[in-house]
C-alpha cells in the first residue's frame, strides 16, 4: 500500500507545484479534483483514471441497504468517488481520493463515509484502498488512508508524516480535520 501512497503523494506534489493559480483563487472542488486527477493519471501508469466515475462495466456503483454512507444522486442509492485508479471494465479497483477544500464546512463525514462504504470488502465494487485529502494554500490540512472499510490508523499516520516530510503539509496540525 505504501507504493501506491508515495505516488499519490508525488501527484499531490505536482499539484501544488503547478495548480496554486488555482488555489489561491478558490475554485471549486471540482475544478481542484480534476487537476489532482491528472498528476494521478501520470503516477498510475497502465491504470484508468476517472473523477465521479460511477460504474464497473454496464453496471452502476450501488451501495447495499442499510451501508450508513449517504450518495450523490436522487434517489440515494450511486456513488461517486471524486478519483478513482481502477480498470474499467473488470473489478479491480485500487484507489479511492476524496478531495475537499480546508474552506469547505460541510461535515466531513460524508467523505468518510463514502470511503468506509467504498472500501468495503463485503461489497463487490471494493477499493483496495481510499484516501482523504483536504487541501487549501497553505498545504494539505488533513489526511485519512481506508481499507477493509475503516481507517487504517497506522497507515493514515505514515501517510501524514510523508506529507509533512515532503513540505507538503499545512503549518496547522495534520491530524485532525479544520
Amino acid at each position: 500500500m505504501q507504493t501506491e501512497l508515495n505516488k499519490v503523494i508525488a501527484a499531490v506534489e505536482e499539484f501544488y507545484a503547478q495548480e496554486m493559480f488555482l488555489l489561491e483563487r478558490d475554485l471549486g472542488e471540482r475544478t481542484l479534483t480534476h487537476r489532482l486527477a491528472v498528476y494521478v493519471e501520470r503516477q498510475f501508469s497502465g491504470w484508468q483514471v476517472d473523477c465521479n466515475y460511477d460504474r464497473l462495466g454496464e453496471r452502476t456503483l450501488r451501495l447495499p441497504r442499510g451501508s450508513g454512507s449517504s450518495t450523490d444522486d436522487h434517489l440515494g442509492k450511486s456513488i461517486y468517488p471524486d478519483i478513482v485508479v481502477h480498470q474499467r471494465d473488470i473489478p479491480n479497483n485500487l484507489l479511492a481520493i476524496e478531495l475537499r477544500k480546508d474552506s469547505n464546512h460541510q461535515p466531513i463525514e460524508h467523505d468518510q463515509r463514502k470511503l468506509q462504504a467504498l472500501t468495503d470488502p463485503n461489497v463487490w465494487f471494493a477499493y483496495a484502498m481510499g484516501v482523504l485529502v483536504i487541501v487549501g494554500q497553505g498545504g494539505v490540512s488533513f489526511t485519512e488512508v481506508y481499507a477493509g472499510g475503516a481507517i487504517d490508523s497506522a497507515t493514515s499516520l505514515w501517510f501524514a508524516e510523508r506529507l509533512r516530510e515532503s513540505g507538503l503539509a499545512n503549518r496547522r496540525d495534520n491530524g485532525a480535520p479544520h
